[in-house]
């Protein structure tokens, strides 16, 4: 049997193509005998001819309009090779269309046979221009085959002809929107597809990392995964040389490109553990930027106990960002820089203490900044930057180390305190370290911020954690924003005794007809639609109803003008009522009755399920609805007070503990 080539998609793509749920996919599959048979995958996630499925989809009056770039992305999916493979011929193709757009065209003139025949030998010019001679990309094609060679994420084997059509495809993206950045949505996507398997740098530290290191000739990240932090640094005059390794091969390769794809300047990218098997022993760059891997046991301590790196210390076998930390400084010429992002616990382990000692010493560990958490993965865990500078012999160790907290989170008008916005962090950390690395030192540092004696830091336990160092910030807004939180909470619990309900009356035992949002929805009393998450949102106006399908109470809440236009979440059902039919606040609160919720409710394995469909309403006229109307909105908004006068007391309480412990609130 011939090995099947054509693109494939899987179930979920299809579903994107038709702009339905899954749900409808496999509804297809079951009623229509003539929906495309599984040409792979597994019987529990199969897969399907592309092309199959496009022109079941036109027949039936389904295919929606399917942007280029999703085409592209399923040719990529459905690739033989697998993704990566796909990528790395993508991104090579997308070289020539950017740097030869005549040879380009020229190339797409002829069959696809003889286009994947002459293609390579277009490209390896470019390629060992951009990534050197010696590069394994430059010579051989992705090989068609499941796994990357661990050389270059890429190896030997001619692209055949079943691939041309991905590039073709791909060259059209770029002609829409850019080279570079079809290439970075293609790459994109990919790695959204497999979160678990790389850890990424957001843009944001990366801007960062690279605006302390300033602008450079030659640039290393040893552990570069996907290139961010090579693309934020800055060229010097002259030009820039970006060096980048890392364990997974593919990401080398990937990187590689992107780089290239990025701009000028020549990239030197190669696949392997930085630390056991160094691809740039002889390299002397201004700056080095690094994301290391954090609480590997297994880094070499053993083998790698006599390596010259270890300049400052053997880092122990629980400190292998220590050992990346030297590995860095290895790497620099004299006075280049180098900056980390590094777990918090690198700061304060008694096992790293000789080498955190021996750091501030010579003068090579320049400042440490404290993070907000979520700055960057793991994201529950503060982060630390560390700017080391290689010195230079003979010349005086600096006598203190810059500290930067930026951990700590900023006031808002509300009644919560969220994160610092990361402009905000970009602003204060670049801002102090500016002050105090010009020349002649600080004069003054900006708040959060502070240059500490190193004598004062060389105790018993060398902790350079940031906020052991700084005073504690003072309560935002200080005593005048205590006085507005009390305020505003004694005017909140006068709105909630107003609003409190009066004594409630005995009611008619007697129970009206009652009909089900089923019912009323066949009827037109009401447009029910549920949110799946996938196909065109629904947005929300003034007067519907929204109840959540998940959980055992039916919690309806009524849109008001203050919350109309957003869009519909998942897992939620949007009621629309004739205003002519029914009262919101009628069916609103009638909802909220939890025997109601208990009859419409279900259990799956995990989670109780309510059909909304099930839901009861008694039958009654417009104006006795309008009448319980009225008093389920006055329900409403005593909860609304009693939510908010349980925010402002929490605030209030936590800002008067703050403030008499501080100091900046006496205990009379």
């Amino acid at each position: 049997m011939p090995e099947h080539t054509a693109a494939e998609v899987t179930a979920a793509g299809i579903a994107r193509m038709a702009g339905v749920g899954r749900a409808a996919v496999s509804n297809w599959r079951r009623r229509h005998a003539d929906f495309p048979r599984p040409v792979g995958g597994t019987p529990a996630s199969p897969s399907f001819a592309l092309a199959d499925v496009e022109d079941w989809l036109r027949a039936q009056g389904k295919l929606a309009e399917v942007p280029l770039r999703e085409r592209v992305w399923q040719q990529v999916l459905g690739h033989p090779g697998g993704a990566v493979a796909a990528l790395v011929e993508v991104g090579r193709a997308l070289l020539v269309v950017r740097e030869r757009p005549t040879q380009w065209l020229e190339l797409t003139a002829v069959s696809d046979a003889r286009m994947a025949a002459l293609l390579p030998d277009v490209a390896a010019p470019l390629l060992a221009a951009r990534l050197g001679p010696d590069h394994p990309l430059t010579h051989l094609p992705a090989r068609p085959g499941p796994d990357p060679a661990p050389a270059a994420g890429a190896s030997a084997g001619p692209a055949g002809a079943a691939t041309v059509p991905l590039l073709r495809a791909a060259a059209r993206l770029a002609a829409e929107t850019g080279a570079r950045q079809a290439f970075e949505f293609l790459v994109g996507r990919y790695l959204d597809a497999n979160p678990r398997q790389y850890t990424l740098t957001p843009q944001g530290p990366a801007e960062l990392m690279a605006a302390l290191a300033g602008p450079a000739r030659s640039a290393l990240d040893p552990a570069c995964g996907t290139g961010a932090l090579l693309r934020a640094v800055r060229a010097a005059p002259g030009g820039l040389v970006r060096h980048g390794q890392d364990a997974a091969p593919e990401l080398a390769a990937l990187t590689a490109l992107r780089l290239a794809l990025h701009g000028a300047g020549e990239v030197r990218a190669a696949g392997g553990d930085s630390l056991r098997a160094d691809a740039f022993p002889q390299a002397a760059v201004d700056v080095v930027l690094c994301h290391p891997p954090f609480n590997e046991r297994a880094w070499g301590h053993e083998d790698l106990a006599y390596d010259p790196r270890w300049e400052y210390g053997l880092p122990a076998r629980a400190e292998s960002e220590l050992a990346w930390v030297q590995h860095c400084l290895a790497h620099l010429r004299e006075g280049g820089t180098a900056v980390l992002l590094m777990p918090p616990a690198a700061a304060a382990r008694r096992s790293g203490r000789r080498i955190r000692a021996d750091l501030l010493r010579r003068g090579a560990l320049r400042a440490v900044v404290a993070l907000p958490a979520g700055a960057a993965p793991p994201y529950g865990v503060p982060l630390h930057l560390w700017v080391l500078r290689r010195p230079v012999p003979g010349a005086p160790a600096p006598a203190d180390l810059l500290l930067v907290d930026a951990a700590e989170p900023a006031p808002t008008g509300g009644a919560e305190r969220e994160k610092a916005s990361w402009p905000a962090v970009h602003t204060l950390v670049t801002g102090a370290w500016a002050a105090y690395d010009r020349p002649g030192g600080a004069v003054e540092l900006p708040a959060g911020s502070r240059a500490v004696s190193v004598i004062e830091l060389l105790d018993d336990d060398v902790d350079l954690t940031p906020g052991r160092h700084l005073p504690p910030p003072a309560a935002p807004g200080g005593l005048a924003e205590l006085a507005d939180v009390r305020e505003r909470l004694d005017r909140t619990l006068h709105l909630a005794a107003e609003l409190t309900p009066p004594p409630a009356a005995p009611g008619d035992r007697a129970r009206p007809p009652v009909t089900t949002l089923g019912e009323l929805a066949r009827t037109g009393a009401l447009v029910l639609h549920t949110g799946t998450g996938s196909g065109a949102p629904v947005p929300l106006a003034a007067g519907d109803v929204v109840v959540p399908a998940v959980g055992g109470t039916a919690t309806a809440r009524v849109v008001t003008d203050a919350t109309a236009g957003a869009a519909l979440g998942r897992n939620l059902v949007l009621l629309r009522p004739d205003p002519a039919a029914l009262d919101p606040w009628f069916l609103a609160g009638f909802l909220r009755g939890t025997a109601t919720a208990r009859r419409a409710s279900s259990h799956a394995s995990t989670a109780t399920r309510l059909d909304v469909r099930r839901l009861q309403l008694p039958r009654l006229p417009l104006a006795d609805q309008r009448r319980y109307g009225e008093r389920f909105r006055a329900l409403a908004a005593f909860e609304d007070a009693l939510r908010a006068a349980a925010r402002l007391g929490e605030q209030l309480v936590q800002g008067l503990y703050d403030g008499l412990s501080d100091g900046t609130v006496g205990p009379s």
